[in-house]
């Protein structure tokens, strides 16, 4: 995996070691400064602090549908279902380009953000700080609500370059 002489992994196998590390999925929609939906879909999306109540996601920074949600200050995340693979993988290339909402039954959350059909949960938030960690941003948000919208489906999760189940027993 990595080479004794350097300190650095190689790429791929970063990815493929951090490939066995399953993450949930949500997309993260908002509006443009001109009202106009945008979303991508996000694999790190995490809680930060309780108090005050913050959570992130982590951004690369060619990312060109992150600046237009980023320009009204405001986010939110949407935790998808484990049966959602198809919302998953259409906002998952980024594009700036053209709406990926098309034929969806579209909602809006506590603040104004686009709400998918079928999600899990929602998190809103405005936009806390941005920060710069290597090539990608880290993105914080001030959660200003919280919704559970399906409390009986299993979330969906990132694992080995697949969608799956993240249904636990107990």
């Amino acid at each position: 995996m990595t080479d004794e002489k350097t300190s650095k992994p190689d790429k791929n196998d970063f990815r493929k070691v951090f490939g066995h590390l399953p993450t949930g999925v949500v997309v993260v929609t908002g509006r443009s400064a001109s009202g106009e939906p945008h979303g991508i879909t996000i694999g790190s999306f995490v809680s930060i602090s309780l108090e005050p109540p913050l959570a992130g996601f982590f951004i690369g920074r060619s990312s060109r549908t992150w600046p237009l949600v980023a320009a009204s200050g405001k986010f939110c995340a949407n935790v998808l279902a484990a049966n959602q693979g198809d919302l998953c993988w259409r906002f998952a290339k980024d594009s700036a380009e053209g709406s990926r909402f098309g034929d969806l039954r579209v909602g809006t959350s506590a603040n104004g953000s686009p709400v998918l059909p079928g999600v899990l949960a929602t998190v809103d938030c405005s936009v806390h700080e941005v920060r710069q960690v290597g090539d990608h941003d880290l993105v914080v948000g001030e959660v200003t609500d919280l919704r559970v919208l399906d409390a009986i489906q299993p979330a969906m999760v990132f694992f080995k370059g697949k969608t799956g189940d993240a249904h636990i027993e107990g």
